[in-house]
C-alpha cells in the first residue's frame, strides 16, 4: 500500500475530466491537481515549449511527493518523449494508450476519428498508436484549436450558438467521412460531450481519454500494489497559475462541488 497522492496535471481545467473519474473509481486516494492556466493552451506551442512545460509541471507534483503521475493532456501525452517519462522516479501515464485501446475494440468499420489541438493532430501520435491496434483502420485527424478556449470560457452546452458554430466547422468533414468512432483527443473535450454527439445525431461512438485513463490508473495502482491503505475519504488540493477564483469558477462545472478552499495559485519554471 501507498498512502502518497496522485499528481494529475494539465494545461487548463481540461484535466479535470480525469480528475473526476479518478475521484469516482478511487474514493480514498489523495489527489493533487495542477493546471498551468496562466500558459494555456498548450496545443500551439512548438515541440521544444510543450516539452519544457511538461517538464516544469511535471517537477511541481514530484515536488508534493507523488506516487505516481498522470498527464491528462493530450498535447502532452502525445508528445513527451519516452525519454523523458520513462527516467521519472515514479509510474508515468499519459491519456493516448487508453483511449486507444478502448476507440479499436468499439469501432465497427475501423474508421476512427480523433480531434484534438494543432501539436496533437501534427504529431500524429494517435494515429500511429491505432494502426498499432488496427493496422486496417482508417483514421481521420481534425485539429478543434477554439474547443480548448470555448471551454476554458464557459462556452460548452450543445444549446450555446458559438460552440455549435464551432462544432460545425471543424466537425464537418469527419461526418463527409463516415467516422463510427471519434476520439476525444483532449481533455477539455469531454465538456462538450453532448455538442460532438449530437452533431452526429448520436450514431458516433465518442471516446473520452480521461475516463479510460482513470480506469487504466486504477488498474495500475491495483497491479502494482500501490492503492492507499485508508478508509476515510480522500484529500484532494488543486494548484493553478493563474487565477484562482476563475479556475474554481469553470472547476466547478466539472466536479459539481465549490473547490475554493482547497485552491492555490503558485508559480512555476
Amino acid at each position: 500500500m501507498d498512502n502518497r497522492p496522485i499528481g494529475v496535471f494539465d494545461s487548463g481545467v481540461g484535466g479535470l475530466t480525469a480528475m473526476k473519474e479518478l475521484m469516482a473509481l478511487l474514493p480514498h486516494e489523495n489527489i493533487i491537481y495542477f493546471g498551468d492556466t496562466g500558459r494555456v493552451p498548450y496545443g500551439s506551442r512548438s515541440r521544444e515549449t510543450i516539452i519544457r512545460y511538461a517538464r516544469q509541471d511535471i517537477d511541481f507534483l514530484l515536488s508534493h511527493d507523488v506516487k505516481m503521475i498522470v498527464a491528462a493532456c493530450g498535447t502532452v501525452s502525445s508528445t513527451l518523449p519516452p525519454a523523458v517519462s520513462d527516467a521519472l522516479p515514479v509510474p508515468y501515464m499519459g491519456v493516448v494508450s487508453a483511449a486507444v485501446q478502448t476507440a479499436c475494440a468499439l469501432s465497427l468499420g475501423g474508421r476512427i476519428g480523433v480531434i484534438g489541438t494543432r501539436a496533437t493532430i501534427r504529431n500524429n501520435a494517435y494515429g500511429r498508436a491505432i494502426r498499432g491496434v488496427r493496422p486496417e483502420a482508417r483514421v481521420f485527424g481534425r485539429a478543434c484549436p477554439l474547443f480548448v478556449h470555448l471551454v476554458e470560457n464557459g462556452h460548452f452546452s450543445k444549446e450555446d450558438p458559438i460552440a455549435r458554430a464551432a462544432a460545425e466547422y471543424y466537425l464537418a468533414p469527419l461526418l463527409e467521412e463516415k467516422i463510427d468512432t471519434l476520439i476525444l483527443g483532449c481533455t477539455h473535450y469531454p465538456l462538450l460531450y453532448e455538442l460532438v454527439s449530437s452533431f452526429f445525431d448520436y450514431q458516433v461512438t465518442l471516446v473520452d481519454p480521461g475516463r479510460e485513463t482513470a480506469h487504466a490508473v486504477q488498474s495500475y495502482l491495483t497491479v502494482h500494489d500501490l492503492l492507499s491503505g485508508r478508509t476515510e475519504p480522500g484529500d484532494y488540493r488543486y494548484y493553478m497559475t493563474d487565477s484562482a477564483e476563475d479556475f474554481c469558477e469553470v472547476a466547478s462545472v466539472f466536479l459539481s462541488c465549490d473547490i475554493r478552499a482547497q485552491a492555490q495559485q503558485v508559480a512555476v519554471s
